[in-house]
C-alpha cells in the first residue's frame, strides 16, 4: 500500500484525535481544541496517509512554544534549542510496518535542515512501554533524567538524540 508523508491539516483533525484516543495509555488525552490550539503552535505536524485515510501522525515542539505540558517543560527548563517529540502514533494495523520510522526520518531531515541539533523525548517507564523504549533506543535516543507525572501514577524517561545540520550548513 502507497504511503505519503504530508503536513496534517485540520480536516486530519478526526482521524488524529481517534489514532491518540487508540493510544491515550501512553499519552495525554486530546480534545478538538486542544489539537487546534497544538496545532498551531508545532515546528512540525505531520500525518502518514495510506490508502485514502491517516495511518499515523507526529506532532513536534520547538522552544518557546505555548505548550504546558510537564515534559515539554522540563526539556525548556534545560535546553536553549530543542525539538521536543510530544507524540507519534501509528494505527494499530500499521504498526511494525516502518511508518514510525519513515516519521521519524523525516523529523530528523527537517530538524537537521532547520538548524536543529537535539531531538527530545519520553518515554514511559512505569508502567513500562518497552515497544517505545526499542524504538528510541535504536534511534540513538538516551536517557538525561526522570520525574514522576499524575501524582506518582506515572515516570517517565526523558530522552535526547543529538544529530548533525544538514550538509553545507
Amino acid at each position: 500500500m502507497e504511503r505519503t508523508i504530508r503536513s496534517a491539516e485540520p480536516t486530519d483533525f478526526t482521524s488524529i484525535l481517534d489514532l491518540n484516543s487508540e493510544s491515550v495509555a501512553f499519552l495525554s488525552p486530546l480534545g478538538p481544541e486542544r489539537l487546534r490550539h497544538l496545532h498551531g503552535q508545532a515546528a512540525y505536524h505531520k500525518v502518514i496517509e495510506a490508502g485514502g485515510w491517516v495511518a499515523a501522525f507526529l506532532l513536534a515542539f520547538r522552544e518557546g512554544a505555548d505548550y504546558d505540558s510537564p515534559n515539554y517543560t522540563w526539556f525548556s527548563k534545560r535546553y536553549d534549542s530543542f525539538l521536543y517529540i510530544d507524540r507519534a502514533v501509528v494505527h494499530r494495523s500499521h504498526r511494525r510496518k516502518g511508518y514510525g520510522a519513515a516519521l521519524y526520518d523525516d523529523l530528523i531531515l527537517f530538524a537537521s535542515g532547520a538548524g536543529i541539533d537535539v531531538l527530545t523525548c519520553e518515554i514511559d517507564i512505569s508502567p513500562p512501554n518497552p515497544g517505545s523504549l526499542l524504538f528510541h533506543e535504536g534511534y540513538g535516543f538516551r536517557g538525561v533524567g526522570t520525574q514522576w507525572l499524575h501524582g506518582g501514577g506515572k515516570r517517565v524517561s526523558l530522552r535526547e538524540k543529538l544529530i548533525a545540520a544538514a550538509p553545507g550548513e
